[in-house]
């Protein structure tokens, strides 16, 4: 199914389909109501938006929706986790793991921010929705990558020993969600987002104190 287009704008790629002919098929049953949904989320709303909806666009029955998605909320889910997905094949590609850390997490947040700024309607429905309805802030999914970039740089010795990594991806994935919700409150946007989370990400590396904190 060709991904629709909303105002100019692509919906998420959808993931790679997994070997195996049903496994494939299941996969493109998947995709298919991903976009429907995201379509529909765009187009009308989300809270707006029904299950029923989704299997008629998607051309499926209703049970079919809920074989692949149990809840409406599971295709919030499945959008952050394709993008992050997306990310991670793109920096896979330039071998930014070899990157310093401070590079690597500008990288990043880079392509993440790239992603939002050319879907600017689909991220502000999407991540609006993410924070009423989904767990926005509870999930751990990007604190975890951003922690495993933070790790990297620690056991290459261009992070302090005493840091702990997974606060430390949590401090990041906060300050990511914050800027993006800010990002999307106002149409046009206040502010620019690159230049933002790289400013935020400057901050954390550099600290607020001169010289040696106390």
């Amino acid at each position: 199914m060709k991904i629709p287009e909303v105002a100019g704008e692509t919906v998420s790629t959808p993931a790679a389909p997994p070997a195996g002919r049903r496994e494939r098929k299941r996969q493109q049953v998947r995709d298919r109501l991903y976009a429907a949904a995201l379509h529909l989320f765009v187009a009308q709303g989300y809270e707006a938006t029904t299950m029923d909806q989704i299997a008629e666009t998607a051309d499926v029955a209703r049970a079919t929706v809920f074989n692949h998605f149990s809840q409406k909320v599971g295709f919030l889910e499945e959008w952050g986790a394709r993008r992050r997905a997306r990310v991670n094949e793109i920096l896979g590609s330039q071998h930014a793991e070899d990157l310093p850390v401070g590079d690597g997490l500008r990288r990043y947040l880079k392509e993440m921010a790239e992603l939002n700024v050319a879907s600017r309607t689909e991220t502000t429905v999407l991540m609006d929705a993410s924070a009423r309805y989904g767990r926005l802030l509870q999930d751990a999914s990007l604190e975890i990558e951003l922690a495993r970039i933070v790790e990297q740089g620690q056991q290459r010795g261009e992070i302090r020993a005493d840091v702990d990594c997974d606060q430390a991806g949590q401090l990041l994935a906060a300050c990511y969600f914050t800027t993006i919700l800010r990002w999307i409150r106002e149409e046009p946007a206040s502010f620019d987002l690159h230049q933002r989370l790289a400013g935020a990400l400057d901050i954390i590396l550099l600290g607020l104190l001169v010289g040696e904190a106390a």
